[in-house]
């Protein structure tokens, strides 16, 4: 971890200029530019309210934030660990041509979607002032929380970009696999309501730790209690165990990456 640190230092002003590039590259040919920022997480907000409350005829109290908090978490989670399964060979002129730790490039992708995520909390914030959502200390876990799925999440993205680099079908399964953890996320309905089961809930909610990360921000930003049980700190640890093993394996193997892609 030692190395990790010091290439963390080394490389950060890096992390930061690139992070800052690629979003301005995002935007640069686009006529709405920044403005998709907030107008992508509303139009997915709309869908899914469309779907939830006229489709499903589903409501809960104040949903339109309700959905905002799931997709701002699902979509951070969903796509570092989608990109980072091809991050290393969509870089490939860079990782052949000069030295650069890969850890770095998912840090880059990472601080894209976290600035989208932001974007997105910030919204989360309008919607409840307008729906006059009450404000109790509870939303100071917000920060917990959010530290939590960020961890997790480069924790996950570690490993899948370390196998991405051997195995290519990776991508189609990834993108199978987090469909099928999207509709057991509860994005847009209430996992704890809608499961009646529960053996079921109990596995959909604790053991799912973006469903858990998802039900717990909602349950302190919007309906003023605390965090549920101690699955989230756990899921806390397992981000960090699998971010110590992801960064060891990086290390390790780092050199390979690039012969195989020859």
């Amino acid at each position: 971890m030692k190395r990790f640190i010091n290439d963390l230092k080394k490389y950060k002003n890096y992390i930061l200029y690139a992070t800052w590039a690629e979003l301005k590259t995002e935007v640069i040919n686009s006529y709405l530019g920044w403005s998709w920022m907030i107008l992508e997480p509303l139009a997915f907000m709309f869908i899914y309210m469309f779907i939830g409350e006229v489709v499903f005829k589903y409501s809960v109290q104040y949903y339109p934030i309700f959905v905002f908090i799931g997709l701002s978490i699902w979509n951070f989670f969903n796509k570092n660990v989608v990109f980072s399964v091809k991050l290393v060979t969509m870089n490939r002129d860079t990782v052949t041509k000069v030295y650069l730790p890969k850890f770095v490039l998912l840090l880059v992708k990472m601080g894209v979607n976290f600035f989208k995520m932001i974007i997105s909390f910030l919204m989360v914030a309008i919607f409840m002032a307008i729906y006059k959502v009450p404000i109790t200390w509870n939303v100071l876990w917000f920060l917990p929380i959010l530290i939590c799925v960020v961890v997790f999440t480069f924790g996950v993205s570690t490993i899948t970009l370390h196998f991405g680099v051997f195995a290519e079908d990776l991508t189609n399964l990834t993108n199978i696999f987090m469909r099928m953890l999207f509709y057991m996320t509860g994005v847009f309905y209430d996992l704890s309501t809608k499961v009646h089961n529960t053996l079921y809930r109990t596995i959909l909610l604790e053991l799912n730790p973006l469903a858990n990360f998802i039900y717990n921000m909602r349950n302190v930003l919007i309906y003023s209690h605390g965090p549920v049980g101690m699955w989230t700190f756990l899921w806390f640890l397992v981000g960090v165990l699998l971010s110590i093993l992801g960064i060891h394996t990086i290390y390790k193997y780092e050199n390979t990456y690039v012969k195989v892609m020859r």
